[in-house]
């Protein structure tokens, strides 16, 4: 939660007209502040106001100063307008040095050579100051209403008035000197393409407000490209550039964030240099911290005057304006975790750079402007579809085989097969996922049409298996032990399995056009990734088969003997026992091997971390991998921050997953507890 508190308040000159045009900033450790007015700059002691340094601004030939505006990003840079259409560079630096074990900064600032961007020579009243490697750029509004623009400071001006048709009252250039917008006094914006400094283009023009409301502020949050609009109405909103469709490279200018707006017109956006937050102040003093992800007001600070200028600290821990009056008020603010809550946890958000909003987790990128990503529920999701995969192939084979070899089996044979499928379970899944992506994946994507056609092809021909079985003269069988029969398949699953591998290329070329991938690509719009739910689903099936047959088996040769002998004494068929008496006493224990397997599938970690691509994307095609809870932990926390917001969104996330496993076993144990007493009769 987010809080914050005043922490100083002073006069930082006298009152005059010139505070029309002042910034104010504070260096990193927030111990030295400063104001910029068109005479001079003022460094001061924070909180007290205590005047530590103070130097004139002199130019060549002498102007004065009628504008002020600050480049955006981590260098204290400015541009000053004078009253003959020139603009002054101003670089404020802070030196840290230590004397006697303590710490003592020095401030300086040094004035530029001035540099001509009204031909004319008319007086600006509104400036937009941008310093950047690329080069500067500057944009004047002057007293004649005309709209100039400049790159660097022996380029040549360029005259954009033609292009606004109403009177200007906002500018904003991005860090990168490449986009300029113009805010008007009938609420719209004009797009300007300034990569070319000697060509600006016209790219078009937005209704941002409501017909005669002045877009009173704007701002480009880190990155560039969420704008931030205030407006004369105090409405405060975040736009973007969103594609017009999605086979489309055009774009146009969307509203994806609405925040709190403020009592009255908003005068100053200060966008943070860490994060996606920023402070917006009103013409009735009030200053407002926002974040734009998360769609979030986070604090509201009540003032005075009308807010001139506010600056948000470098580290976004501390805020400094400046009201009309002179008064400077300096606030300090604890925001840890601004970009959760519960909707960007667990619903979809619009993010930078997305068509529409969405539910994602990618919780870094390599960039400082990176808008972290920390949706849950494709996870959540990924834990389930992973889960689903391994209980399709895992509790057919296991429950069946339970049935099988528990009432079907011979004695002898059984204790053979028994032990080695339980012996099953002592594999380390690390081994079985090491397996799994580097043997099994690339071997499942060269036989894959095999391997559907196996679907179909084994289970036709255990059933043709059994039906010529049923032809042998009785004369033959009576000589083999009742349950040996099953061994006769062995030999059959291994010459179906054989044939389809065989044929591979043959069913490829029949079935998908020689290319399989092309072909589910074409027809099913689905890419195939090798490591894919597929893999998973036989991996991790292949992990839970023994502990799901285990319990079963148990469960099954636990129905008291004397009523099988009943059943059967009665002239019920094994298959009518089965189904009508043992399946039912046993139902208890094999709604519980089920469950146990799920909850195992559930938090199992190395089979989909190594399985898996690790993408967490929401998608239940098996040819596409996932994420899953508790992979994810494994992948993330060894780079998580002590204390920040991913390592507590990841200790959330085990949270989230032991209330899963608690409430699922807690309903399988109500289920299971019910079953027991209603059938408890046999």
């Amino acid at each position: 939660m987010a809080t914050g508190k005043q922490t100083g308040q002073f006069t930082a000159f006298p009152l005059d007209a010139s505070h029309q045009a002042a910034v104010v900033g504070l260096e990193e450790q927030q111990e030295i502040g400063y104001t910029v007015s068109p005479t001079r700059i003022a460094f001061f002691s924070l909180p007290s106001g205590r005047v530590v340094h103070e130097q004139p601004i002199a130019v060549s030939p002498a102007s004065t100063m009628t504008a002020i505006a600050r480049s955006s990003g981590k260098e204290d840079r400015l541009g000053l307008g004078t009253e003959d259409g020139r603009v002054v560079p101003l670089a404020i630096d802070f030196t840290s040095a230590y004397e006697s074990g303590q710490r003592v900064i020095s401030p300086s600032a040094s004035v530029g050579s001035p540099f001509q961007i009204d031909p004319t020579g008319k007086a600006i009243r509104r400036l937009v100051y941008q310093f950047s490697d690329a080069g500067t750029g500057a944009v004047a509004l002057t007293e004649t209403g005309r709209v100039w623009y400049v790159r660097n400071s022996g380029g040549s001006p360029v005259d954009l008035t033609a292009n606004v048709s109403s009177t200007v009252t906002a500018l904003v250039l991005d860090t990168r000197n490449e986009t300029l917008s113009v805010g008007t006094a009938d609420g719209r914006l004009f797009h300007f393409d300034v990569r070319e400094a000697s060509r600006p283009v016209l790219t078009g023009t937005s209704s941002i407000a409501p017909a005669g409301v002045a877009i009173t502020s704007l701002a480009y949050l880190i990155g560039d490209r969420s704008l931030v609009v205030g407006t004369a109405a105090g409405e405060v909103s975040v736009w973007m550039p969103v594609r017009v469709s999605a086979e489309s490279d055009r774009t146009h200018l969307r509203l994806i964030h609405r925040l709190a707006s403020h009592p009255a017109e908003v005068t100053a956006i200060s966008p943070s240099q860490r994060d996606k937050g920023f402070l917006t102040g009103d013409s009735s003093g009030n200053l407002y911290m926002h974040y734009s992800t998360s769609e979030r007001t986070l604090l509201r600070f009540p003032g005075g005057d009308a807010i001139q200028a506010a600056w948000f600290a470098p580290k976004a821990n501390g805020a400094i304006v400046l009201d009309r009056s002179g008064q400077v008020r300096t606030y300090s603010i604890q925001n840890p975790h601004p970009e959760i809550t519960f909707a960007t946890l667990f619903q979809p958000v619009w993010y930078e750079g997305y068509d529409k909003p969405e539910q994602v987790w990618q919780s870094s990128s390599g960039g400082d402007d990176f808008e972290p990503k920390f949706g849950l529920t494709p996870l959540i999701f990924g834990t389930l579809k992973g889960t689903m995969y391994a209980l399709l192939l895992a509790v057919p084979l296991a429950v069946l085989a339970a049935v099988y070899t528990s009432m079907f089996m011979h004695p002898d044979l059984r204790a053979w097969i028994k032990p080695i499928i339980e012996i099953m379970a002592a594999l380390p899944t690390v081994v079985l996922g090491f397996l799994a992506g580097l043997w099994m994946a690339p071997l499942l994507q060269r036989i894959f049409p095999a391997v559907l056609v196996m679907m179909v092809v084994v289970p036709a021909a255990v059933i043709a298996a059994a039906v010529l079985w049923q032809l042998v003269p009785r004369s033959m069988r009576v000589n083999l032990h009742a349950g040996v029969e099953a061994l006769v398949l062995v030999p059959v699953l291994i010459a179906a399995v054989a044939v389809c591998l065989s044929l591979n290329g043959q069913i490829e070329s029949l079935l998908f056009g020689s290319n399989y991938k092309g072909w589910l690509a074409d027809v099913f719009g689905v890419r195939y990734d090798q490591r894919n739910a597929l893999v998973v689903g036989f991996t991790m099936g292949f992990a839970i088969i023994p502990i799901i047959f285990s319990i079963s088996e148990e469960a099954l040769s636990n129905v008291p003997r004397n009523l099988i002998a009943g059943s059967l004494a009665l002239g019920a068929t094994n298959w009518q026992t089965l189904s009508r008496l043992v399946f039912v006493s046993a139902s208890p224990g094999i709604f519980s091997a089920l469950m146990i397997g799920f909850g195992r599938a559930v938090g199992e970690t190395m089979i989909v971390l190594m399985a898996t691509g690790n993408t967490p994307i929401m998608d239940w095609s098996m040819f596409d991998g996932f994420r899953t809870l508790s992979a994810n932990i494994a992948v993330e926390i060894p780079e998580a921050p002590h204390g920040g917001t991913l390592y507590r969104i990841l200790f959330f996330a085990a949270l989230l997953l032991f209330a899963m496993t608690f409430l699922l076993n807690t309903v399988a144990e109500v289920i299971r507890q019910r079953l027991r007493n209603k059938y408890s009769q046999f």
